[in-house]
């Protein structure tokens, strides 16, 4: 490598590579106008300001943008989606683009060469790295421009309040966004003389069709509305929300080995017995069921619940057992629904509160 002015270099100092013969380095403006280095740092400072702007925008888009109905306001998408996407955008492009400009024009302007060597790095190694980083601190002028650094931190703090603005959509449910926890979870779309339905197909279920040892994922009537059963068809989020919430699992097996839980001894029928489909511990879905044990296993942490005897937690993290729902046989032969479950579904981690 040679200097700047080409002035030729030792052979001591030789580099492995010869010079191949590179011209004079060029000073940017900034490097030599002190006007143009206040100018540079201002447009920077200024991306970063708004930066700043369009975060504030994206609040403001989201607690004053109805959703509604109207998906075609802008190009096809609602006015929510576009100014959403827009601001969030545009505050991420600018904190990039005033990075790129503050190391273009103001960051040190010199060339590095640093030859490659074998893996392992030599404690002397490892302090030269320590001070090539502590140099490019100094280097990158973030001690020295108070008005870079200054902006560009309050620019990157500020892009979390999306985050936890965005955050707020994971609680509530779209029918109740004032409910706890537990009252979101102790209601769902079951019924008295609501029919259990095959899962993603809705037939209903008929009792003289299960075998013993089958297991049927199964879902609530209402989640396939027809004219013959005339519920209201649900939409978006809050047909999902129902759609976990009402999640069961049907299970067959010898009604001599059933243990009933007090108060239930009249919630299965011929050894039909039926539980919710959400694990206990986090609210994980479950399926896999061994049919000499009756055990069924949550494959997300391993909580193991005996369906024989309630449903309780014969192993791991789970704290309760599976929600039982209580189940009839209308006239027709198929299962119905006695009631909603009597206690909540899912996670139980409100619980954790009497404690």
């Amino acid at each position: 490598m040679s200097t700047d002015d080409h002035t030729p270099v030792p052979a001591a100092e030789a580099e492995p590579i010869a010079d191949p013969g590179l011209p004079p380095h060029t000073w940017r403006p900034t490097d030599v106008d002190p006007k143009a280095e206040r100018r540079a740092e201002r447009q920077v400072a200024t991306m970063f300001g708004l930066s700043m702007v369009f975060v504030i925008l994206f609040l403001v888009a989201y607690f004053t943008l109805d959703i509604g109905d109207n998906w075609d306001t802008f190009a096809g998408l609602g006015a929510s989606t576009a100014a959403l996407g827009v601001t969030l955008g545009m505050a991420l492009l600018l904190i990039g683009v005033g990075i790129i400009h503050w190391s273009r024009k103001l960051m040190s302007d010199h060339e590095i060469v640093e030859m490659r060597h074998p893996a392992a790095s030599s404690e002397e190694d490892r302090a030269t790295t320590l001070a090539a980083l502590n140099a490019g601190a100094e280097e990158s002028g973030i001690g020295r421009r108070p008005l870079v650094r200054n902006s560009l931190l309050s620019a990157v703090g500020l892009l979390g309040l999306p985050a936890v603005v965005l955050l707020r959509d994971l609680y509530p449910n779209a029918t109740a966004p004032d409910a706890s926890p537990p009252e979101l979870l102790a209601r769902t779309i079951w019924t008295k003389g609501m029919r259990l339905v095959r899962d993603a197909i809705g037939t209903p279920i008929r009792i003289d069709e299960i075998e013993v040892g089958d297991l049927i994922n199964a879902a609530p009537e209402a989640l396939f509305p027809t004219e013959e059963n005339g519920y209201e068809e649900l939409h978006g989020a809050e047909k999902e929300v129902e759609k976990a919430k009402g999640a069961i699992i049907v299970v067959r097996m010898d009604p001599d080995e059933i243990v009933p839980v007090d108060g239930r001894e009249d919630w299965s029928i011929e050894g039909v017995i039926c539980y919710s489909k959400i694990c206990t511990h986090v609210g994980c879905p479950i399926s896999l069921y061994e049919r000499t044990t009756h055990h069924v296993l949550c494959p997300c942490h391993q909580s193991t619940f005996d369906l024989a005897d309630g449903a309780k937690v014969v192993f791991g993290p789970a704290a309760r057992p599976l929600p039982q729902l209580p189940l009839a046989v209308d006239e027709e032969g198929y299962l119905v629904a006695q009631s909603d479950f009597t206690e909540p579904i899912g996670a139980s981690f409100w619980e954790r509160e009497k404690v």
